[in-house]
């Protein structure tokens, strides 16, 4: 897709071409994943710009701000009784194990040129994989491994009433924390000043 994405925004990103040999080598490098050869800087940057796009990619973006997970949590009408904030710490007690063949969750890091949504998000992300002897490197999803190894990979999910969405975004919107400012693009302007206008302005 990488020559598609190119030639329609102008941005060009430097990352290898896909071969079978690339696949292979990165499959069967035991030492990829553990020694944080992977991704490179160059790769990240692009899987960065693909996650914040809606393209599929094997990071979870979180952020460093309550403010802006509970915009993400409230955002959308729904259906649903509550809405849920995840809260990650990947090593509560410093340090971190593992066992070899097993899914591991890993850090990437937030310093990183991408995309303005990755600040304007303040994002972070992390990876899941395992090696295994005769296949190599698989990616996971990150659900089974949360709380499931020892003191490591904490989750703690918050459910706030879903009768507080409105409430929520209007306290949000009040310090410019709407889906504009998180996005920057002629339709979430639309949708913000529909919020505004339509939303938040019967509130008292």
């Amino acid at each position: 897709m990488r020559p598609a994405v190119e030639t329609f925004t102008g941005a060009e990103w430097d990352v290898p071409l896909y071969t079978i040999a690339l696949e292979g080598s990165f499959r069967s490098d035991r030492e990829l994943f553990s020694s944080h050869q992977f991704p490179s800087v160059q790769l990240y940057r692009y899987l960065v710009y693909l996650r914040h796009h809606g393209f599929p990619s094997p990071l979870l973006d979180w952020t460093a701000s309550a403010n802006i997970a509970a915009f993400f949590a409230f955002r959308e009408v729904g259906k649903a009784q509550a809405r849920s904030i995840y809260v990650y710490c990947e090593r509560p007690n410093v340090f971190k194990g593992g066992v070899v063949g097993e899914p591991a969750i890993r850090s990437i890091g937030r310093y990183v040129r991408s995309h303005p949504r990755h600040f304007r998000q303040r994002s972070d992300y992390t990876i899941c994989a395992s090696f295994e002897s005769n296949s190599g490197w698989h990616f996971h999803p990150h659900e089974p491994v949360f709380g499931g190894r020892g003191r490591q990979d904490y989750i703690w999910k918050f459910n706030i009433p879903s009768s507080e969405r409105v409430e929520v975004l209007r306290r949000l919107d009040d310090y410019n924390l709407n889906a504009f400012s998180l996005f920057d693009i002629e339709e979430t302007l639309l949708e913000t000043m529909w919020v505004r206008e339509h939303v938040l302005s019967n509130l008292p």
